[in-house]
């Protein structure tokens, strides 16, 4: 059977329905033929300036109608895409587009000037992806080819390129077992680029005749997501697990509107289905699970009340996919037995990109299988069929969606002059309150201003891979084997937990300070304390601004939150959105809404 690739695929959509409602952000609008035709249009451009079969292109694009477009037509040069986030400090995009051999990068113009991308490699995107007109390219895409090139953290310092080709989304979005999406379907794009939840947002909608609405906030607020979902009509969402979990808690209005909602990214919590299912019977809860080098998704479970008394199952294999679960010695486990999971089939990515010793590493040939993936991920095996999650094999670690490998930080760390030793360690307060905590020895001389070597640590490392919690150490504790004992540094206590002095607090501060409090669990009194320094994060962040928002009436964006990170900085804000209230209606006017300030950080929901 012949694999078609993605712009064949919506190609024959354009034809079945050429004035089908095709991509959305709110302000632009693209049917199914404006999007395939502009699509033919940029993608002539492109060839024009060298691009073809076996390009990579980076991508550095605002969620919007034109990214969309410029991806769907670097495929149809027979290029292949890399997505780059505007919130990634710049050596870090410089790292990822020499590693993946970047020939030119397509964006908004402004991101590509703070990226410190040349003229000569770049291509600004305009509302429809590009100004040119007449011309159009043929779509030599190839479905064995590369698609797209995801990075994820490494466990030595070095991010990895996962090398995704056509067959495996392909097999991803038209699998008839899959989660459910047709024509009268709307799909929110709300994830960053950069994260794979994306394939599917993007891709499953467009390859079966759906919509695709973006969510146009650089980081959605659940009050965003919300009203995305209202306003667009969305039927189909993904969301991971810790997002729907803090939702869940807040029986957020989301669930009334939808049909179906994906959950994954880390172990989803029975109670918080069990909850959600109650109060909306009609919802089609979907438990999904999969590492990028499987494509997004390797396994899926549609969770039912019964599924709630105890863990819930990560579900079977769907489409081309197959599973294996082995032994050390890669002997089959008996069923009911944890064993590692390996992963075979149709959606397995390439390799990583340039890392042939660690693509021999965790691709392996299997006798009687093929080609297989190594996963780390411990499961076992019920007797039903299904299988349920047991942990890793490794130090790798899930942080609110995102795939982090310790090693890749403390690696970051050990670069900075004030740094003698270091290691990482995932402390958790609860299911979703997940801590990356930096445990230090300080080089000799060096002074305990740890909010120093976060500002470091951020000029080299994006968002999710920052610590939010710090120990300094005078020496690292080691096991009887000579190793760091890790058990011993997550139960170490954590710079900054004196009770803080009581400072004069503005009434607005007070609230602000409040609402830090609820969501920290700690007491903060400070006017200069700082969010991110006191253990916040994005997701935190997101329900912080929920509480201000119906505490005082006025709108803070998560981009703004996070860009004045001290309360009396976002007490400043707020008064000022306070004061275009009362001056546009009096006491009783509607809520003031503050303008976005530029965004640096990744959307809460994770990757």
């Amino acid at each position: 059977m012949t694999i078609a690739t993605l712009p064949a695929l919506i190609a024959q959509q354009a034809e079945r329905q050429p004035d089908a409602l095709a991509v959305t952000d709110g302000s632009t609008v693209l049917t199914y033929r404006e999007l395939v035709d502009a699509a033919a249009r940029l993608a002539a451009v492109l060839t024009a300036r060298g691009i073809g079969p076996g390009s990579a292109v980076g991508l550095l694009c605002a969620r919007s109608t034109r990214l969309v477009v410029a991806q769907l037509a670097i495929w149809r040069t027979g290029g292949h895409v890399l997505p780059l986030d505007p919130a990634y400090p710049r050596p870090r995009i410089a790292e990822m587009t020499a590693d993946a051999g970047v020939r030119l990068v397509l964006g908004d113009k402004a991101l590509l000037a703070e990226a410190g991308l040349t003229e000569d490699r770049t291509l600004v995107l305009t509302e429809h992806g590009t100004d040119a007109t007449g011309a159009v390219a043929p779509d030599t895409a190839d479905p064995a080819a590369p698609a797209l090139v995801f990075y994820t953290s490494g466990s030595t310092g070095r991010p990895k390129g996962v090398l995704v080709p056509h067959g495996a989304v392909t097999d991803l979005v038209t699998a008839p077992d899959a989660i459910a999406v047709g024509p009268r379907d709307r799909v929110l794009f709300h994830s960053a680029v950069t994260f794979d939840a994306s394939t599917f947002e993007l891709w499953a909608p467009l390859a079966r005749g759906a919509a695709v609405a973006v969510s146009p906030a650089d980081r959605p607020t659940a009050e965003d997501l919300g009203r995305d979902v209202e306003r667009f009509g969305v039927t189909t969402l993904l969301l991971t697990s810790a997002l729907f979990h803090h939702l869940a808690a807040r029986q957020s209005r989301i669930f009334g509107v939808l049909r179906t909602l994906a959950v994954g990214g880390e172990v989803l919590s029975p109670e918080h289905a069990g909850s959600v299912l109650r109060a909306f019977p009609w919802l089609e809860l979907v438990n999904v699970y999969g590492p990028t080098e499987a494509t997004t998704f390797t396994t899926l479970h549609r969770v039912t009340q019964a599924d709630c008394a105890g863990a819930v199952p990560i579900g079977r294999p769907f489409g081309g996919a197959r599973v294996l679960v082995l032994d050390e010695r890669l002997a089959p486990v008996p069923p009911g037995t944890v064993g590692e999971l390996w992963i075979a089939g149709e959606r397995l990515a390439q390799g990583y990109v340039n890392r042939p010793e660690l693509t021999a590493e965790r691709f392996r040939e299997l006798p009687d299988v093929g080609r297989a993936y190594r996963s780390g991920d411990l499961v076992r095996e019920l007797p039903d069929g299904t299988l349920e999650f047991h942990g890793r094999t490794d130090e790798q670690v899930k942080v609110r969606g995102f795939r982090i490998e310790p090693g890749e930080v403390e690696h970051a760390l050990l670069q900075l002059p004030e740094v003698a030793e270091a290691a990482v360690v995932v402390r958790r307060a609860g299911q979703d309150d997940a801590a990356l905590t930096a445990c230090v020895v300080l080089a000799e001389g060096a002074g305990q201003a740890v909010g120093t070597l976060r500002a470091r640590l951020a000029e080299r490392l994006p968002a999710h891979l920052l610590p939010t919690a710090w120990t300094v150490l005078a020496a690292l504790p080691l096991t009887g084997a000579g190793k760091v004992d890790r058990r011993a540094l997550a139960a170490a206590d954590e710079v900054g937990q004196r009770p803080a002095e009581r400072v004069a607090l503005t009434p607005i501060q007070q609230v602000v300070a409040e609402a830090w409090s609820r969501a920290l669990e700690r007491p903060i009194t400070d006017p200069a304390a700082d969010f991110l320094a006191e253990g916040g994060h994005s997701l935190l962040a997101m329900w912080v601004v929920d509480d201000l928002r119906e505490d005082l009436g006025v709108e803070l964006s998560l981009g703004d939150f996070l860009d004045h990170p001290t309360v009396a900085g976002q007490a400043e804000l707020l008064e000022r959105g306070l004061r275009a209230a009362d001056g546009v209606g009096g006491a009783g006017a509607p809520a003031a809404t503050v303008p976005a300030a530029a965004s640096d950080e990744a959307p809460g929901a994770g990757r």
